[in-house]
């Protein structure tokens, strides 16, 4: 994996470890795309509609975080841009 995106993917769990008011549908939400990003970085067999379906749904999410969890939209917008620098 990429080492800039693992740093910013370490950083965006420590961020949430960090956050205790996540509602439970935010928070199984993150831990799904958490998933699928490791999924799609473990495979070779993911598709470009695939990779931009997951940078979209990330970005969504950062969307969500920024007025109340700034410090988390930060470290989301880090990982999608880490996603797109590792051409995925």
């Amino acid at each position: 994996m990429n080492q800039d995106l693992q740093k910013h993917i370490e950083a965006m769990h420590a961020e949430l470890s960090r956050i205790d008011t996540v509602d439970p549908q935010s928070r199984t939400l993150l831990i799904t795309l958490l998933g699928d990003i490791t999924r799609l970085l473990e495979s070779s067999s993911g598709t470009p509609a695939n990779q931009h379906n997951l940078a979209e749904r990330l970005d969504e999410l950062a969307v969500h975080f920024e007025a109340e969890h700034p410090s988390l939209g930060t470290a989301l917008r880090r990982v999608v841009d880490a996603l797109g620098k590792a051409g995925i």
